[in-house]
């Protein structure tokens, strides 16, 4: 693992890292928040999955969450969107697509099952390297994402409740199966059978018996996607069905942007803290 930089911030340490990835066979760079607790002992982990054309940065840098994580005494980690790379297979025309836009599935459809395999990446072998190398309790983790990360959030603790103790998400694409951001991905990443796509849909995983104790979301009511991108309340129908818990958020006037996620950030830094 390579330290590209790190600064102090609210007594803790904002890292920024690179490593080669055998899972998604490329480079790597993910970002990490260390809060000054984690000195003394170690410290629960909170991953942030960022959405669509995001890298890493965006949330490390407009996310806002440093004060509340420090304040909680709670490591947040930041994985890409996406394997990078000029060899990467990839659809420059379409930013639903490709770089930037890995859905946190593993790919099966070739030439995109070698790299976009980025549900094992976030499951498996980012956890094992940040278990290396920082002060982070693993028996304490909890996952949260934005857009296209609210839906691996979602999907992730839906298929993993033994690993997460907590999730919630900003404004995620609840049903990606019948979303005009996420159908035409799915399909090339993972074939035409829709059966397929199941085990990456929220609301798919809960109709199929998958549960998790709670879920929070924050949705902007002013959101330019929500009819079509988003539909908050079909994950809403699903958890009532299956009698999951769901605290539900629609922000007036607030849209898609970190405007938005930095506004309610530290509320769900918060949540995810205390049942952490």
């Amino acid at each position: 693992m390579e330290q590209i930089s790190t600064a102090k911030s609210h007594g803790g340490v904002q890292g920024i890292y690179r490593h080669p990835a055998r899972t998604t066979a490329c480079d790597m760079t993910f970002s990490v928040f260390v809060p000054p607790q984690a000195t003394t002992a170690p410290a629960p982990v909170l991953w942030y999955l960022s959405g669509l054309t995001c890298t890493h940065a965006n949330v490390t840098e407009k996310g806002e969450y440093r004060a509340a994580a420090a304040a909680h005494g709670v490591i947040v980690v930041c994985p890409d969107t996406s394997p990078r790379g000029d060899d990467i297979p990839d659809d420059p025309d379409d930013w639903r697509f490709g770089k930037g836009a890995g859905f946190y599935l593993d790919a099966t459809e070739g030439p995109y099952a070698r790299h976009y395999r980025m549900a094992s990446y976030v499951l498996d072998e980012l956890p094992a390297l940040v278990a290396e190398n920082f002060p982070a309790d693993m028996s304490r983790q909890g996952i949260f994402g934005h857009s296209m990360g609210g839906h691996g959030a979602l999907t992730m603790a839906l298929k993993h409740p033994e690993r997460f103790r907590s999730c919630s998400a900003f404004s995620p694409i609840v049903q990606p199966m019948t979303s005009g951001w996420s159908r035409p991905a799915l399909q090339k990443y993972l074939g035409p059978d829709e059966k397929a796509w199941r085990a990456y849909d929220a609301t798919a995983l809960i109709e199929d018996g998958c549960r998790f104790k709670e879920f929070l979301v924050d949705q902007g009511a002013a959101d330019p996607f929500l009819q079509d991108g988003l539909k908050p309340w079909l994950l809403q129908e699903a958890c009532a069905k299956a009698a999951i818990p769901l605290t539900l958020h629609m922000r007036e006037g607030y849209d898609h942007s970190y405007y938005f996620i930095s506004t309610f950030m530290s509320d769900h830094i918060a949540w995810h803290a205390a049942r952490l």
